[in-house]
């Protein structure tokens, strides 16, 4: 699964990410992170990121696009990653199209959050309001005024790219107003729905229940055809020995008359046999 989170600053981006890094077993990459690492492992766009950074240049957008490059070829993104800060403008996302092309992976989603302004801002002063309060110093990037700014800039660069992502059908948006758990659960179900992530399998119970009612369905059936082929053999079973009995009858007629035809016949051939032995013998006599 591969997402792109958009969204103005306070929108509750980096909140979800990390809901769904844990839930799908995914990475989130910053870019701000990734150009770290890059020149810390002193890769050869990290070290040209470097020689930029050192001058106070910007670090330019193929750079940005190689190290990116880099980091989706490693083993933790295979399953899949959310872009975070990248791309915040038209040519970037333009350069990440063809980068995915070429490594012929699939972009899913694009998941805009989209939120209030004015609700952003009362917000933030709400919570500089409550820290004052404690006692404690509200953090310099934490004010309305910043906050006013970095809605100007992302409404400048980044929303041009809701516009974007909608004419490649890849935008889907939810509404940041809701709850954190309600947000998480839209985002879930829409990308279920797109077929980005697999349906969450049933409960064991529910998935065995059909199965018990299958087998309680079978047995239903085979006590009948269990009866009745009961019934048959015990029926065998009582005519067996009658048909024995008479077999045995007509065998016991049967031989006992071949038997009385045998002796017989060989009684009559006796004599016969005896009287040609004798005149043999007379003969034979005789002759002497």
């Amino acid at each position: 699964m591969r997402l792109i989170l958009l969204g103005p600053p306070g929108s509750g981006k980096g909140t979800q990410a990390q809901r769904l890094v844990s839930r799908h077993g995914i990475v989130q990459l910053s870019t701000g992170e990734m150009l770290r690492s890059a020149v810390a492992a002193e890769t050869p766009i990290g070290l040209q990121a470097k020689d930029i950074m050192a001058n106070g240049g910007l670090v330019p957008d193929e750079v940005v696009v190689g190290i990116i490059s880099d980091r989706i070829e490693q083993p933790d993104a295979k399953k899949g990653f959310i872009l975070d800060g990248f791309p915040r403008t038209v040519p970037q996302a333009e350069a990440l199209d063809e980068l995915l092309k070429k490594k012929h992976l699939r972009l899913d989603a694009v998941v805009e959050l989209r939120v209030n302004e004015s609700a952003l801002l009362e917000r933030v002063e709400k919570r500089a309001e409550e820290t004052r309060a404690r006692g404690e110093e509200v953090r310099v990037d934490d004010t309305p005024e910043v906050l006013t700014k970095r809605l100007a800039q992302y409404r400048t660069l980044t929303e041009p790219l809701i516009h974007y992502y909608s004419e490649r059908r890849k935008l889907l948006t939810v509404d940041g107003m809701m709850t954190i758990e309600h947000v998480t659960r839209e985002i879930n179900r829409i990308l279920s729905a797109i077929g980005a992530v697999e349906p969450k399998a049933p409960p064991a119970r529910k998935v065995a229940a059909p199965a018990r009612k299958a087998a309680a369905a079978a047995r239903k059936t085979a006590r009948p055809a269990a009866k009745k082929a009961a019934k048959t053999a015990k029926k065998a079973s009582k005519a067996a020995p009658k048909g024995r009995k008479a077999a045995s009858r007509k065998a016991g007629k049967a031989a006992p008359a071949s038997q009385r035809r045998a002796i017989g016949k060989a009684k009559k051939a006796a004599p016969k046999t005896v009287r040609k032995a004798a005149k043999k013998v007379t003969k034979k006599r005789a002759k002497r």
